[in-house]
This record gives structure tokens, C-alpha cells and sequence, in this order.
């Protein structure tokens, strides 16, 4: 069989342009040209879609856990292939596992198997995200209070030993629990900042940015919000062109909010979706634990007993169909909030989110009505 693959029959988006009546030439993991069907080289396979629409894989930062797995209770390679693998039915190609605040001990394991996971080759595994334990007790969310503490020199010291092991490595903090030079010393070492469930004031999300954070986490949830005299982190993230993930199920953030901030948000950074995925997805579990307490899965939201929301029972797809049939925003830009955006967002876009020449063939195939008929990730079929 050729090494060399042409994807034809479909209409092509590479991430920023729409192609029509052309070909995606894939030699082994990695796009080579989209060129017409007629330009093709001798020996290569022809993979005829017939029909729909061939996009680049989705790239989602926040992924606490797929297919019954939480990344929690199992910090180790083999839930972190399950989980990957339990995404790529909803059109995801590269995620980070998300560790959500726990003790020291789960936080060491989970970063150990992201490194092996690395070695190893894990399909769909980009990296991680390590959601606290450094955050602010005022907006928790669902995170335990009891795990929530200030960053020591030795949590620090343990981020940047591992970066330097993985391809990313993202991690969410609150102003209240770390310090200015802490930030600044993560984002020397490669390491991607993110604010998130922090209570600071648009003037301390300002200085973090300064001093190398860039993101925000699940952007109006958890954290301080737009006000008339006090913009919060809300209006910082809005107005100082950072990377911010969004949770588009409708139930995370209003519509006509998404909407307000689509159109608010300052550049260079952009609003890209996240999904904030659980051990629900692609299973029919109706309740979990997290550190020890229960979670009800129930109309399509994930709840404490208490009614806060756990995370989200949400794919990829969904999100994206959510934003462009709800909120109205134009299909290739839906597309690239899921994809090219987080890819930028983690400085992966040479490889991710696309399907230029030079990319990592990771694609998917939606048939018409956006339902998903093929996904393909570094070039092997795993869907369809």
C-alpha cells in the first residue's frame, strides 16, 4: 500500500480557505499540497469521500476525561489513551488531558504519564493541562477547597521539569494563590498561563498578562466578571488580546453573552471552544465521583449535589454545531474556534489545526448536517 494518501471528493477547508474540486495529498502523518484531482503523483491512494466536507481535527485544551475514564482517579498512559481515543468519535484529533486540583502526589503521577504518554506515541495526546491546585477558594467551581493552596517552589520546579519533556504543557492558576514572579518564571520555561477561578480585579489580570500569562480559562465562568466600574477578568481577557476557551453548551454561558463577547473580544488572541469533557463522553454513565463526591449527569449538564456545574457533558462537534447554528457564527469560523485557534492559542499551529502543507494529517469528514462520517488522525483512519 503507498504511503502517499489523496483525500478527494469532498469540499476542502484547510483552516482558513474553502477548496473546491481539489485534493488533500497526505504523505504518511503530514499534508503535503491540496491540489487538483489531476495533479496527482503515480502510486498514490485515492480515498474518495464522496461528498460533505474534509476540515482539519479538532484541537481541544480542556479535556478532564472520554470513554468512562477521569484523568483523576487514573493518572496513568492507559487512561490517557482511552480518553483520546473516546474523543475521536466527536471529531477531536489532539487534546490535553486535564488533571483538576488534587493532591500532590496525583499531580506528580499525572504529569509522569503525560511524559510517557509522549514517549510512547499516543494518538490524539498533545499534552497537558494541570487545572489548579493554585487557584482562588472564592471561585472554586467544582474544584475541591480543601486541595486548593498557594504554589510552593517545589510545584513550580516540577511544571518546568516537565515541560521540557512535553509538547505542551498548559496550566491554570489564580492570582491569589501565585505570585507575579512565578508566573513570569512558568512562562520563561515554556510553560502556557492561564488565569482561571480567580476572583482578581482587571488591573491584577493585566499585570499577570505582563508578566507572561496569556490565557484564560473557560472564559465568564469561575472567575470575577464585567462590571461598570470593575471590569474583572472578564473585561481583561476581552480587552488584552489573550487566548480565551470558551464552554459553548448553553448552559455554561448565555447565548447572548457568547454573542457580546464574539463581537468584544480584542485581537491578537481569539475565543476558541473547549469542551471541559468528563468520564461521560461517549458513554451512558448517569453519575461519577471527583474527589470523592458524587455527580449527577442530567439534561445535559454535569452538577454537584449542590447544583454547580462539574465540567461539561460536551463534544467537540456539539460545541461547534452550537455556536454556528445558535449563536450564528459563520461555519469557517466555528471550524477554526475548534481547530487553528487552540492551536495558535499553545503555539502548535505549525503542525495543528489546519490542513496546509507542513500539517499533521489529522482530519475529519462531515457528511451533510455536520454529522461526522470519517476522522483520520496523523493519517490512520480511526473513524468511518
Amino acid at each position: 500500500m503507498s504511503a502517499r494518501k489523496a483525500f478527494t471528493g469532498a469540499a476542502i477547508f484547510d483552516g482558513e480557505t474553502w477548496h473546491q474540486g481539489r485534493t488533500v495529498l497526505v504523505s504518511e502523518d503530514t499534508v503535503s499540497a491540496v491540489v487538483p484531482i489531476d495533479d496527482l503523483p503515480d502510486d498514490t491512494e485515492v480515498i474518495e469521500l464522496y461528498g460533505g466536507m474534509l476540515v482539519p481535527g479538532f484541537v481541544d485544551l480542556q479535556v478532564n476525561g472520554g470513554g468512562g475514564v477521569l484523568f483523576n482517579d487514573a493518572p496513568d498512559v492507559d487512561a490517557i489513551a482511552q480518553i483520546c481515543a473516546a474523543h475521536f468519535a466527536f471529531g477531536t484529533t489532539a487534546l490535553l488531558p486535564t488533571l483538576i486540583t488534587d493532591t500532590p502526589e496525583t499531580t506528580r503521577a499525572a504529569l509522569e504519564a503525560g511524559i510517557a504518554a509522549q514517549r510512547q506515541g499516543i494518538p490524539g495526546f498533545a499534552g497537558l493541562h494541570i487545572e489548579g491546585p493554585h487557584l482562588s477558594i472564592a471561585r472554586k467551581g467544582a474544584h475541591d477547597p480543601a486541595l486548593i493552596r498557594p504554589m510552593q517552589q517545589t510545584d513550580l520546579d516540577a511544571l518546568v521539569v516537565a515541560r521540557e519533556a512535553l509538547p505542551t504543557l498548559l496550566t491554570t492558576v489564580a492570582v491569589e494563590s501565585v505570585t507575579i514572579e512565578q508566573i513570569s518564571a512558568l512562562a520563561g520555561a515554556g510553560i502556557t498561563v492561564s488565569l482561571g477561578h480567580t476572583d482578581t480585579g482587571c488591573a491584577g489580570a493585566r499585570a499577570a498578562f505582563a508578566a507572561g500569562a496569556n490565557m484564560v480559562t473557560h472564559l465568564f465562568n469561575a472567575m470575577s466578571q464585567l462590571g461598570n466600574r470593575e471590569p474583572g477578568l472578564v473585561g481583561a481577557a476581552l480587552t488584552e488580546g489573550v487566548w480565551a476557551g470558551l464552554i459553548a453548551d448553553g448552559l455554561h454561558v448565555d447565548p447572548a453573552t457568547m454573542t457580546i463577547a464574539l463581537r468584544a473580544k480584542s485581537g491578537p488572541g481569539r475565543i476558541f471552544l473547549v469542551t471541559d469533557a468528563m468520564s461521560t463522553i461517549g458513554t451512558d454513565l448517569k453519575r461519577f465521583s471527583l474527589n470523592g463526591r458524587e455527580i449527577v449527569r442530567e439534561n445535559g449538564a454535569l452538577r454537584l449535589a449542590d447544583g454547580t456545574l462539574a465540567g461539561a457533558d460536551l463534544t467537540m462537534i456539539d460545541a461547534v454545531r452550537y455556536v454556528h447554528r445558535t449563536i450564528g457564527v459563520d461555519l469557517d469560523e466555528a471550524l477554526r474556534m475548534a481547530s487553528l485557534y487552540p492551536a495558535q492559542a499553545i503555539a502548535r499551529s505549525d503542525r495543528l489545526g489546519h490542513l496546509k502543507p507542513g500539517a499533521e494529517a489529522s482530519m475529519i469528514h462531515l457528511a451533510d448536517g455536520h454529522d461526522i462520517a470519517g476522522v483520520w488522525v496523523r493519517g490512520a483512519r480511526v473513524i468511518g
